[in-house]
């Protein structure tokens, strides 16, 4: 019978998913106390996947102090467990900062829904623009015209200079073939 080292085991592997499924799913609540707890458990499914990626545990990764007969761990998923730790620790403290901020000003910690969002949404139920063009009685042009004409001026500038372009390459193919020439005896 084959035994495979490096299959990662599947109790494993589904507490990787459940985490990470369970994670993101408070990461959308509106409470900061749940998102916080949505980064806790991706931090952890983060952690366990990079340790699942790792292989199985060995001897210490120290040229020269294992055992040949032992297989050495790969170092470098623990080290990204320990950055992945740091990373989650200082994203904990924020978001609990910022709950304790939203607790202070209004007494909860929900995200509200932004005005400036609420106010896209109504536009865009009645179908209307959501910006006004200013100048558009000044110069009698929409955006859409003006845009035309920028797009316009970058197709010109590239059509200007591509056959100069192309006029300095042959000039210095010319002279660097008469720079090979001006060598030959």
């Amino acid at each position: 019978m084959v035994v495979l080292d490096n299959v990662p085991s599947f109790a494993l592997v589904l507490a990787v998913g459940v985490l990470f499924a369970t994670g993101v799913y408070l990461l959308l609540e509106r409470s900061l106390t749940r998102v916080l707890l949505g980064f806790v458990l991706v931090g952890n499914g983060a952690n366990l996947a990079l340790l699942v990626a790792g292989g199985r545990a060995g001897a210490a990764p120290i040229l020269g102090a294992a055992d040949p007969a032992v297989q050495i761990s790969d170092p470098l998923a623990q080290a990204m467990v320990l950055t992945s730790i740091v990373i989650t620790l200082a994203l904990t403290a924020f978001v609990l900062a910022m709950a304790y901020r939203s607790w202070q000003l209004n007494g909860h910690d929900e995200v509200q829904d932004d005005d400036e969002d609420r106010r896209i949404a109504r536009l865009a139920a009645r179908n209307e623009a959501v910006w006004t063009d200013v100048d558009a009685a000044e110069t009698g042009e929409t955006l859409d015209e003006e845009a035309a004409e920028v797009h316009d001026d970058i197709e010109e500038s590239l059509a200007t200079s591509a056959p100069a372009a192309s006029a300095a390459g042959e000039a210095s193919a010319g002279a660097a073939g008469a720079a090979e020439g001006g060598d030959r005896p």
